[in-house]
């Protein structure tokens, strides 16, 4: 059974538990080719996962005729090892919490394209951004890839980076007719559409002042397109063995990892949770595909904001921020066995309801308790996601501020019992311990990437584990707000944060004993 073969092997497939596209593929194909609704940026399994997955449910209903155009802008090797092979098709797995697994080919993806000029793909994309038909161009590129390269702004119209490249073919849509566009990022970070926006404009507003574009296409970018802002929500990671497996024994040959020169992980195949969230603000200068049809909620940009800081200041992501520097130094590998360890499942349990619920803001479409109950009880456990402690603390200074600080700056300005708190300090307290790179057994373990590791080792490289300490130099830690939001000493957390770290920082053991002691 290979993806390649779902019409041909189509009743072996379906007897495998296998559900297979209920739409004409091919007719979908020349339909969206030749009048494209779609173009999504950034070919990862988050968007196979779920985006995609939400579109192939609409097609299968018969509720819409158009697939979306897939282009990648940082890794191709995925295009032409993860999608052209295939057919661009893909098989999403998802791993349900109660042990059952959904198996379902996504059709939906009508083109695989290599966004650069190098490739005759970035031809076809010059012609899609014309289209007068085009409606959104969404993006899951990461926060990064909204960062603008200097150099790009230097070396003229053929820029590497992913808002360079969204500018230039912007212009393609100008030229054609100034035609009105969305352009959506779906990436898990704050405020998404306006970093997006900013990316985008710093190129145009670099190349309008060189004159190498006229003020028209300025005005037409800022007056003619929208940015909304976006939360969205779900587990998907690496393709996973367990599952490998899984399909190999039905008999599934589409199912080898790969692994690209830029360390991309993928496959045919994608592995995630069954739960999911995408609140998008409902601001589209041309329409938009039908997503609200399978649970994606659009509302004005307050409501998606008072969303995303539920999630990422309450729910979610503090959650995780402390699971992951935890769990790395007490030697877990997965989420799911650190919810089966009493005192993390007591820390984030009692971190999410007792500490940064009580400033949490209802945003109405979802409800805050619920969202955590899930979490906590459904989420998390699911003991079929093979997602990881080490994955999750990719970046942890890139992160502590909004998953921690923005709950402590709430304390400070709505004049509540700061004394309350204590998980939260925990939780940043370990951060000073997990920099040292060393577990609660005294072993070395390798820190996840971090742009700020070479900055911020130096600051604890003088503490040692089991002897007498200076923490003073932890002052220049936690009194930085580019990193926490705040300065914690000036906001009343320091110094309970200090005697925390020295706790950590005992002896052999000292994590797992000043966890249980507070998690109590």
């Amino acid at each position: 059974m290979k993806l390649t073969e779902i019409t041909s092997k189509k009743e072996e497939f379906t007897a495998k538990g296998y559900e297979l596209p209920k739409y004409d593929i091919e007719k979908l194909r020349k339909a969206t080719h030749d009048k494209p609704t779609w173009l999504h940026f950034g070919a990862g399994n988050i968007f196979r996962a779920f985006p995609a997955a939400v579109l192939n449910d609409i097609l299968n209903d018969g509720e819409y005729d158009r697939g979306v155009i897939v282009a990648e802008t940082f890794d191709y090797e995925i295009i032409d090892k993860a999608y052209t092979p295939f057919d661009n098709l893909s098989l999403y797995v998802c791993l349900k919490s109660d042990g059952s697994v959904d198996k379902k080919v996504i059709a939906s993806v009508t083109e695989s394209l290599k966004a650069d000029y190098a490739f005759s793909d970035f031809e076809r994309l010059k012609e899609i951004f014309r289209n007068p038909s085009l409606q959104m161009v969404s993006y899951t590129i990461t926060e990064k890839g909204y960062a603008v390269n200097e150099a790009d702004l230097e070396n003229g119209l053929e820029p590497k980076s992913a808002m360079g490249k969204t500018a230039l073919l912007l212009y393609e849509r100008f030229k054609a007719g100034a035609y009105p566009l969305t352009l959506q990022s779906m990436d898990n970070c704050s405020h998404n559409g306006d970093k997006l926006k900013a990316g985008v404009l710093a190129y145009i507003k670099n190349w309008t002042e060189k004159k190498i574009f006229p003020q028209e296409f300025l005005d037409y970018v800022e007056n003619n397109l929208s940015f909304p802002w976006a939360m969205i929500d779900k587990i998907t990671p690496r393709p996973d063995a367990k599952v490998k497996a899984m399909l190999k024994k039905d008999g599934f040959e589409d199912c080898e990892t790969i692994i690209t020169d830029k360390k991309s992980f993928t496959a045919a195949f994608v592995n995630a949770e069954e739960t999911e969230y995408l609140v998008c603000e409902d601001d589209y200068r041309n329409g938009r595909p039908p997503l609200d049809k399978k649970g994606v909620l659009y509302c004005d940009r307050e409501t998606v904001d008072k969303v995303e800081t539920m999630k990422v200041t309450t729910c979610l992501n503090p959650l995780h921020t402390a699971m992951s520097i935890y769990g790395c130094m007490l030697g877990f590998t997965l989420i799911s066995d650190e919810m089966a360890d009493g005192d993390i499942r007591n820390f984030v349990t009692k971190l999410g309801y007792d500490e940064a619920m009580p400033v949490v803001t209802d945003p109405g479409v979802l409800n805050p308790k619920e969202f955590l109950d899930a979490v906590l009880t459904k989420r998390l456990p699911n003991p079929f996601m093979p997602d990881a402690p080490q994955r999750i603390a990719t970046d942890t200074s890139q992160k502590l501020g909004i998953r921690f600080g923005e709950t402590l700056k709430k304390y400070v300005t709505r004049g509540l019992d700061k004394d309350k708190l204590t998980l939260i300090p925990l939780a940043l307290a370990g951060y000073a311990r997990y920099l040292k790179g060393i577990d609660d057994e005294g072993k070395a373990f390798e820190i996840s990437s971090d742009p700020l590791l070479t900055e911020l080792q130096p600051i604890v490289a003088g503490l040692e584990i089991g002897v007498e300490n200076d923490y003073s130099c932890l002052k220049k830690l936690y009194s930085r707000k580019d990193i926490f939001g705040l300065d914690l000493y000036e906001a009343g957390f320091g110094e309970k944060i200090e005697g925390m770290v020295k706790e950590l920082y005992a002896g052999k053991g000292a994590v797992r004993a000043t966890l249980h002691k507070y998690v109590l």
